[in-house]
């Protein structure tokens, strides 16, 4: 289940709430009670290697159809 960040305009707290997908965007009370908070946008990190071969043409502009 996607976990959503939350700030507290109240009492300045960020907070986590694990919900489906379809109520990503509910209001959420913060943990002290308080009921004006805000979704924070989250960055996602992805890091790794791929296995997957080079496109042939030099990249996405060499002529590999993209642009």
């Amino acid at each position: 289940m996607p976990r959503y960040e939350f700030r507290c305009r109240t009492c300045d707290d960020t907070f986590e709430v694990s919900r489906p997908m379809a109520e990503s965007s509910a209001p959420a009370d913060c943990p002290a009670g308080h009921a004006d908070t805000v979704k924070l946008l989250s960055a996602v990190a992805v890091g790794g290697t791929s296995s997957a071969p080079a496109p042939a043409g030099g990249g996405c502009c060499g002529g590999g159809g993209c642009c």
